[in-house]
């Protein structure tokens, strides 16, 4: 066993399987394996710098400021060591002081050596933040210099971005961030302009929480990478472009979608990650609860008739709908998909991609897919009368469907559909059931702990003490409070909150005016039903989540 490893596993309590792993990684892969082992996330990033002091027995490090005979240093090849994230602070007494963040980088201490073969020099191991904040004068002179370069592009200049692009320094920031958002388990990651940098936020179990910055001379090439790798114009920042990545993080296959949107003060990126390893289509990972799964397992049996499901963007129709086709997917039935974009592959089912630009949309998709003779269709979104119309004739002729539409509860997709031009008789007979969702943040099982004050939170959600809307279950109460395995956050995944309602002779035989919705809901409580923030409130009481994060999503 190496020194190396010997500190990683006795200074840091990096289990010798991680290491192992860490280590057969490395020999296939390459790269570094403190790094590898953060990636993995068994080793805190953080922690990095005490780990270069331990292993190289270097100084501890104290607040440092550029000096001015250092800034002058950085015409000399030094501005090309700075993006390896190494930064020579003073050059005081004929000594040099270099603050590095990874001192062990190959590429970087060859240049250094090359640069200063004859000086002598003191080495610090720094974490990003402190190197950025020594390094903040260049970083504001790098701003502007990158500024003047994006309003003045030219073909010479773009062929210099693709050179930068392809640096050692750009390629190592990316997918730094990148195997970032996949250890904390991200949808997507957000670089947008801010002041004098970039800053970076993940959405982290549907909240944006910001965890890095991009240094200002990397910008603009991390930009241009971005949109070489996802098939962008390099040159174009005037108007949105639309990409796609294919690429392997930390072991991990990564289908990377790329939106780039341009602002006043440069261009907003957006990558959503679709991470087909960690969706797991199994219905107890929803949670529903008990009465809303039997009702719907009861639907989706049904041989023929349409399912909706109803909520905004993010709020996990597509997970939910996939994971009701994966309880059907079997030899006996045939299952097409019609989707816009197919997002996420299942084995066994067949799934067809919606394309606009040829004139192959949802309703010439579903002409087509009706004569396959399939027994299951998920049509991706109902966005008008046409299709509407033929998805309801084709559960009419034995087909069961599944369905989204845009929609804020479970009664309104009925008037949406209506307001869309589907005719009612086609909606009585077709519509079996309609499911409105949101997520919610789950509370971590490592650290929650009971409420404080029970009383001020039943005061205010008095049906939390009723045993009838508790469905039997005790009154379980707890807040969140933070750890390591949380992030801090005090909650870890999502779960649902659903508004189940069924499409019976009672709801068909209401007057579709514009009083429709105000009885549909008056009935749906009359038989028991519970809105949205009801089925919050109700998992509130299970201790699952908050009465704080079911009203930032429900109410």
């Amino acid at each position: 066993m190496s020194q190396l490893q010997q500190i990683l596993g006795q200074q840091f309590s990096v289990a010798s399987d991680d290491l192992a792993k860490a280590q057969h990684f490395q020999q296939r892969n390459g790269g570094t394996l403190e790094h590898i082992l953060v990636n993995m996330g068994a080793l805190a990033e953080e922690s990095l710098p005490a780990l270069y002091r331990l292993y190289l027995d270097l100084p501890s490090f104290d607040d440092f400021e550029l000096d001015e005979s250092a800034q002058a240093m950085q015409g000399q090849g030094f501005d090309e060591l700075m993006g390896y994230g190494w930064l020579v602070v003073s050059n005081a007494d004929g000594r040099l002081d270099v603050l590095a963040q990874n001192p062990l980088h190959p590429e970087a201490l060859e240049l250094f050596e090359s640069l200063c073969a004859s000086r002598r020099y003191r080495l610090f191991a720094v974490s990003e933040s402190q190197f950025d904040a020594a390094a903040q004068p260049l970083l504001e002179l790098a701003t502007e210099v990158d500024k003047d370069q994006l309003d003045q592009l030219s073909s010479l200049e773009e062929d210099k971005l693709r050179e930068l692009a392809s640096e050692a320094p750009v390629v190592n920031l990316l997918n730094s961030l990148i195997a970032k958002g996949l250890k904390l388990g991200a949808s997507d990651m957000h670089l947008e302009p801010s002041e004098s940098t970039y800053r970076v936020r993940m959405r982290i179990d549907g909240v944006l929480k910001e965890v890095d910055t991009v240094p200002a001379r990397l910008s603009v090439p991390i930009l241009s990478r971005l949109k070489i790798l996802s098939g962008m114009d390099i040159a174009e920042k005037r108007r949105p472009q639309d990409g796609k990545i294919d690429i392997k993080v930390a072991n991990e296959k990564l289908d990377i979608r790329v939106s780039a949107l341009p602002l006043a003060e440069g261009e907003s990126m957006v990558l959503r990650f679709l991470r087909q390893q960690s969706i797991r289509y199994d219905i107890a990972s929803l949670g529903l609860s008990d009465d809303i799964l039997q009702a719907i397992l009861a639907d989706i049996r049904k041989t023929s008739g349409v399912v909706l499901l109803t909520g905004p963007t993010g709020s996990g129709k597509t997970t939910s709908l996939y994971t009701f086709l994966s309880l059907l997917n079997d030899e006996s039935r045939k299952i097409i998909t019609l989707e816009d974009p197919v997002e996420y592959r299942l084995n066994g089912v067949n799934q067809v991609q919606v394309q606009s630009d040829i004139g192959f949309g949802f309703a010439e998709g579903l002409r087509s897919i009706v004569r396959q003779d399939p027994d299951v269709i998920m049509l991706g979104e109902i966005r008008d009368a046409e299709t509407a119309r033929i998805a309801m004739q084709s559960a009419l002729t034995g087909h069961l469907v599944f369905s989204t539409v845009h929609t804020n509860d479970a009664p309104s997709a009925f008037t949406r559909l209506l307001d869309l031009g589907a005719e009612e008789y086609l909606l009585n007979a077709a519509l079996v059931s309609i499911v409105a969702q949101r997520l919610v943040r789950k509370l971590c099982t490592h650290c929650s702990e009971p409420v404080a004050d029970i009383e001020q939170l039943t005061r205010r959600y008095p049906q939390l003490l009723d045993s009838q809307f508790r469905q039997g279950h005790p009154l379980v109460l707890r807040q969140p409070v933070g750890c390591e395995h949380c992030g801090h956050t005090g909650y870890k995944g999502r779960m649902a909150v659903i508004e189940y309602l069924a499409i019976d002779d009672q709801v068909r035989a209401l007057k579709k005016d514009q009083h429709f919705l105000q009885r549909a809901i008056a009935y749906h409580r009359e038989q028991g039903g519970r809105g949205l923030m009801d089925d919050g409130l109700l998992k509130v009481a299970q201790g699952l989540t908050t009465a704080e994060e079911v009203m930032r999503v429900a109410n």
